[in-house]
Order: C-alpha cells, then sequence, then structure tokens
C-alpha cells in the first residue's frame, strides 16, 4: 500500500513538473488560466467583444495573475529584437477588450514568441493609440476604395482582402 503511495506521489510531482515546465516554454505567468484559443485545453468559442467600439478579438490566452487579467499572444515565427508595432497594437486591443468585458484593467499584457517573452505596458498613451488605429481603419472602410497598392512587396498583395476588388494587384 505505501509503494502505491509512494508511485501516485512520484506521479504527481512528475505532472506538476511538466505543467510548469510547459508553461514556461509557452511564455505563459504563474496564474490561473481562465481563458484559451489555443490547443485542446478549454477552447473558447466566444470572442471577447465591446458593443461601444465594435471590436471583437480572442487573446491566445488570458491568464488571472493575482487577481489580474493578463491577455497572452503566442506568435511563431522569428523572434525579434523588440516586438513590432503591429504585434503590439494587436495586444493593446485584447488590453482593451479585457477592459470592457470584465471591468478589470489588465497592467500589461504579453507577447510570447518562440525565444522570448514580452511585457507590453498597458499604458492610456497605447489605449489612445488603439482608438486612433480604429478610427483610421473606419474611415478608411468608409471611403469605399481600396487603400494604395504596395509596391515593394508582392506578398502582401497576394495575401490582401482587397485583392479581389482591386484594379492595382499586381500580376503575381
Amino acid at each position: 500500500m505505501i509503494w502505491l503511495a509512494l508511485a501516485l506521489i512520484a506521479a504527481a510531482l512528475l505532472f506538476l513538473w511538466l505543467s510548469n515546465r510547459q508553461r514556461s516554454q509557452a511564455g505563459l505567468p504563474a496564474g490561473r488560466i481562465s481563458y484559451s484559443d489555443v490547443g485542446q485545453w478549454q477552447p473558447n468559442q466566444q470572442a471577447l467583444y465591446d458593443p461601444k467600439l465594435g471590436l471583437a478579438g480572442k487573446p491566445d490566452y488570458l491568464v488571472y495573475v493575482n487577481g489580474t487579467p493578463v491577455p497572452v499572444e503566442i506568435k511563431s515565427g522569428r523572434t525579434p529584437d523588440a516586438p513590432y508595432d503591429s504585434h503590439i497594437l494587436q495586444l493593446a486591443a485584447y488590453c482593451y477588450l479585457v477592459e470592457a468585458t470584465t471591468g478589470q484593467t489588465p497592467p500589461h499584457g504579453l507577447l510570447s514568441y518562440p525565444r522570448e517573452t514580452f511585457e507590453v505596458d498597458y499604458t492610456p498613451e497605447l489605449r489612445e493609440e488603439l482608438f486612433t488605429l480604429v478610427e483610421a481603419i473606419r474611415a478608411e472602410t468608409r471611403r469605399r476604395t481600396p487603400p494604395e497598392r504596395s509596391h515593394a512587396n508582392p506578398r502582401r498583395c497576394s495575401g490582401c482582402g482587397y485583392r479581389a476588388v482591386c484594379d492595382q494587384q499586381l500580376k503575381l
């Protein structure tokens, strides 16, 4: 009977070590994961949504650290020296959506690249930059004309959402 108890304790310790290792490799902080849009663990079908701004999104994880929600976005590919501006604004959108849906303002969000995780402060300035970007996108959408094409990057043209209606598309 004692051997069974010792085996169960050893198995529990092994699973604890493996889960902490996996959490660390994913760039997640210690805390309670309440939301995941990655893998099989409690997949969330419901996006965070703010009707006031008309913004919706699904962070990869929402982790409660000391009772405060922190959105986490996992990025694949090359790890940059500093987070890309577009990734920072995506994370800012998630921070705003967490604030709008939970009433709690995250102090920061996390951008996790394969080799490094960056903590991005959710400041009033970043929030304002997000609002300015959302309004600029809406203004472009109201114009009902495609934006000027990128002449430098054919891959961007091939993946553009306006490609089907664009009279400026590159011949690929």
